[in-house]
C-alpha cells in the first residue's frame, strides 16, 4: 500500500503523530494530550501539577520548556520524516501557576533540506506566557512505510 496515495496531508500528520505518540513516554507521563496536529503544525496542552512548582510555587521552567519541545516535536515529525531537536531557546514571559492549562501552539516556519525552523507559543487561555523557538533536522527513518511527502 502506497500511504502518500491514501492520506490528505492532514490525515498523514495524525497518523506520525500516532506512531510517535506510541513511543513517547516522556509526552504521556507528564500528562500531555495532543489537541491538533496538522503538517507542519502541533497543539498540545499540559496541566501544571503539583509535582511541577518550583520554589517559589509557579511552574518551573523545565517542564513548560517540555512542553514546547513535545509541541515541537509533533510538528517537525508530521511530514513522516523522523526529525530531532538541533537546537531549542525559549524565553519565559509570565509565570504558570499549579492548576494552569498550558497550551503548546507550535507552527513551522521554514523546512529545507533536513532542516527546519519551528516557533512555539505556550499560553494560559489567552495570555502568552513564553515563546519558544527549535530548529530539527531531520534523520533517517520514516513513521509510515512507503511514503515520499518532501517536495521536489
Amino acid at each position: 500500500m502506497n500511504v502518500k496515495a491514501t492520506l490528505s496531508p492532514d490525515d498523514l500528520a495524525r497518523a506520525c503523530a500516532d506512531a510517535m505518540w506510541n513511543e513517547d513516554d516522556a509526552s504521556a507521563s507528564l500528562g500531555m494530550t495532543i489537541v491538533d496536529v496538522g503538517p507542519g503544525r502541533a497543539t498540545l496542552s499540559m496541566t501544571v501539577q503539583p509535582h511541577m512548582v518550583n520554589g517559589q510555587r509557579i511552574a518551573h521552567g523545565g517542564f513548560i520548556f517540555t512542553l514546547a519541545d513535545s509541541a515541537f516535536a509533533f510538528a517537525c515529525n508530521s511530514h513522516n520524516e523522523k526529525a530531532v531537536a538541533a537546537q531549542g531557546s525559549i524565553t519565559f514571559i509570565k509565570p504558570g501557576r499549579l492548576g494552569d492549562l498550558l497550551v503548546a501552539y507550535a507552527r513551522e516556519i521554514s523546512r529545507n533540506g533536513r532542516s527546519g525552523i519551528y516557533d512555539v507559543q505556550v499560553k494560559v487561555g489567552e495570555e502568552v506566557i513564553a515563546e519558544f523557538r527549535g530548529h530539527s533536522r531531520v534523520i533517517p527513518g520514516r513513521w509510515l512505510p512507503e511514503t515520499d511527502t518532501r517536495q521536489k
